[in-house]
């Protein structure tokens, strides 16, 4: 019947809405509001909220349709301009490629009493507590090198870090040996650390470290694309041997210096030894006149 027929009025009404729809879908209307980028996930968005819990997809995974490649974040790709009208996006900073990891503070006469503590493999609910509890006490921040996969399954500690003002920084997701990996492997190992701690704090690491101290060239070029500085250590308290809370003690205030980075662990292994030291030697130190402190990024 023409009663069932649409009006010429409602004909018009019918393509402008088409037409909209298919310009929302092209990317030619957007509804981001002001800097977005059509089909581009926004950072530190739905799945990447502070205090989202959980390491979110596994890049390696490889499933069909995944949008970015395998091993590296998805915050490390954007895409271009549509038109050479639009303006261009500011170029991202990344730090030097290395070919050595940095080993102490710089000597100048910020770092002339200034010493930095830091943890490994963490962190680890049974011991981690333990070490923030006795930094706080003293209102000392350290940096916490942490793995993937005991940051995925700990994150209210990854919070607690940050809101008590450590450093997180990224120590792999297993903790491998990395001159057996290839690219590919490293490339996930690292890019999914960051990813899982940027999900549940909001920010990326910007220190890397290689686990066994055992770096190559692919560990350097990859921190330094995703944006971040190697940082090794000076001391090594080899408290993941259990030598005793006393040797432990002994090799921290027996290696104490200006510029000096303490190396010790919060998981890996029994580190009640690590945890019962650190109430000793860093009362110690403060009484010497050393201060904790955290590493500058050098000047890009």
């Amino acid at each position: 019947m023409k009663n069932d027929e649409p009006t010429v009025g409602r004909r018009a009404l019918l393509r402008t809405a088409v037409f909209l729809g298919v310009a929302a879908a092209a990317g030619l209307v957007s509804s981001g509001g002001e800097g977005a980028t059509p089909g581009v996930p926004r950072a530190g968005g739905a799945g990447g909220a502070p205090g989202a819990a959980g390491p979110g997809p596994n890049p390696a995974a490889g499933a069909p349709g995944a949008a970015f490649p395998q091993g590296l974040p998805e915050r490390a790709y954007r895409l271009r301009p549509m038109t050479s009208d639009a303006p261009a996006r500011p170029a991202v900073v990344q730090p030097a490629v290395r070919t050595r990891p940095i080993l102490e503070l710089p000597a100048d006469a910020s770092t002339a009493s200034a010493m930095v503590l830091t943890f490994d493999d963490g962190p680890d609910p049974r011991y981690t507590p333990g070490i923030l509890d006795t930094l706080a006490r003293y209102g000392v921040r350290a940096m916490f090198f942490v793995c993937g996969e005991m940051a995925a399954e700990n994150p209210n500690l990854l919070r607690r870090m940050v809101a008590e003002g450590h450093v997180i920084g990224n120590h792999t997701w297993t903790h491998p040996l990395i001159p057996k990996l290839s690219r590919p492997a490293l490339a996930s190992e690292i890019g999914r650390t960051s990813e899982v701690v940027q999900q549940t704090v909001g920010e990326a690491p910007v220190w890397f470290r290689a686990p066994y101290g055992a770096w190559n060239r692919a560990a350097f070029e990859i921190g330094a694309e995703l944006g971040m500085e190697p940082l090794a250590w000076t001391v090594d308290t080899l408290d993941w041997k259990e030598p005793g809370t006393g040797t432990i003690i002994s090799r921290v205030l027996g290696g104490a210096g200006p510029g000096v980075i303490v190396l010790s662990h919060d998981a890996g292994g029994n580190r009640s030894q690590s945890v019962q030291a650190i109430s000793s030697y860093l009362p110690q130190l403060l009484g010497r006149g050393y201060r904790m402190t955290l590493p500058k990024l050098p000047p890009r």
